[in-house]
C-alpha cells in the first residue's frame, strides 16, 4: 500500500498551502482555514493528481498549484458537510470539526474562504502554464465544484436520506458529491501534458470512476471500520437513513460491485503501462483500505 508515498505528498502540499496562506493579508478566518485544511487527511486526491501526472511524465512542482486548489475545495466540502444543517458531524480527521471548534458561522465562512483560495490558487502568475489552460481549469473545477459536481451531490445526499431511491439515482449522486472532483484530478494533468481531446475526456471519465469507488468504500469502511481507522464517528449512515449501495442491494454486492469496478478501472489504466503503476496502486488502496 502506498501509505508512505500519501504521508510524502501529504507533506509537500501542506507545505505549499502554509506557505501561501504566510503570503495572504492576515484575518479572523486563516487560523480556522488552517484548521480546516492542513495537518489532517491523507491528501488522496493531490496523490491521484501526482500520479496521473506521472503517466505523463509532469513533475510534482509542475502540479503543486492545482493539488492545493483541490485540496481546497474538498476541505470546504469537509467543513460545510460536518454543519449542524447538513450532516451535522462533530468530528472529523480525528480532531472537533471546524464548527465545534470555532462556532457554525466562522466555520461557514472559513469554508467560503477556502473555496475562493482554490481558484485564486489556479490563477497565480507563478502557476507557470498558458492562461487559455489556465481558464479551462478554473473552468471545469467551477464545474465540478458548484451545483453540477460537489454542491449538487450533498443536496441529493441530503435529500436522498430515509427515502427508498434507484441504483442510478445513488449512483448519480455519489459521482457529483466525489466523482467530479476526482474526474478534475486526472482531467487537469492530462489538459496541462497538451494530450489531445479524446484522451483528455478518457483520464476525466476515469477520475470519476476512481471517485465512485472512493465513495463506495468510504460507505464500506463507514459500516465496517473504526473510529481510529476513518478519524470520525462510524455506522453513520444506517443511522442518518443516508442511500447508499450498501442499503439497497447489501454489502456483499456492494464488494462485489466495487470489486468489479476496481478492476475495471486497472483494465482501463493497463494501456500505459509502468507509468501508470503509481496510479493503480493508488486505485488499489482505495478499496484495500478497509480491510
Amino acid at each position: 500500500m502506498p501509505v508512505n508515498e500519501f504521508r510524502k505528498n501529504a507533506k509537500i502540499i501542506d507545505n505549499f498551502l502554509t506557505k501561501y496562506l504566510k503570503k495572504q493579508i492576515n484575518s479572523g478566518l486563516i487560523i480556522p482555514m488552517k484548521y480546516g485544511i492542513l495537518n489532517g487527511g491523507k491528501k488522496i486526491r493531490s496523490t491521484i493528481i501526482i500520479n496521473t501526472g506521472k503517466i505523463f511524465n509532469l513533475k510534482i512542482d509542475q502540479l503543486l498549484n492545482v493539488c492545493a486548489a483541490v485540496e481546497c475545495i474538498h476541505s470546504y466540502s469537509l467543513i460545510h458537510d460536518d454543519l449542524p444543517c447538513m450532516d451535522d458531524d462533530k468530528i472529523r480527521r480525528g480532531k472537533p470539526s471546524a464548527h465545534i471548534k470555532f462556532g457554525e458561522s466562522t466555520a461557514v465562512l472559513a469554508g467560503n474562504s477556502l473555496l475562493t483560495l482554490g481558484f485564486e490558487i489556479l490563477s497565480e502568475k507563478n502557476f507557470l502554464i498558458k492562461d487559455e489552460k489556465k481558464n479551462r481549469l478554473i473552468k471545469t473545477l467551477s464545474l465540478c465544484s458548484g451545483h453540477s459536481g460537489i454542491a449538487g451531490g450533498q443536496q441529493l445526499d441530503l435529500s436522498f436520506e430515509k427515502k427508498s431511491k434507484s441504483l442510478n439515482q445513488i449512483l448519480n449522486m455519489q459521482r457529483k458529491k466525489t466523482g467530479k472532483l476526482f474526474n478534475f484530478c486526472c482531467y487537469a494533468p492530462t489538459l496541462i501534458a497538451s494530450r489531445e481531446k479524446k484522451e483528455i475526456k478518457f483520464m476525466s471519465e476515469l477520475g470519476e470512476e476512481i471517485g465512485l469507488l472512493f465513495q463506495i468504500s468510504d460507505d464500506l469502511l463507514d459500516l465496517k471500520g473504526s473510529q481510529k481507522k476513518t478519524g470520525k464517528p462510524t455506522k453513520q449512515d444506517q443511522k442518518k437513513g443516508k442511500s447508499t449501495l450498501i442499503r439497497l442491494i447489501g454489502e456483499e454486492k456492494t464488494l462485489s460491485y466495487a470489486l468489479k469496478l476496481k478492476l475495471d478501472i486497472i483494465r482501463k489504466l493497463n494501456r500505459y503501462g509502468k507509468k501508470a503503476n503509481s496510479l493503480k496502486e493508488t486505485v488499489n488502496f482505495i478499496l484495500e483500505r478497509n480491510f
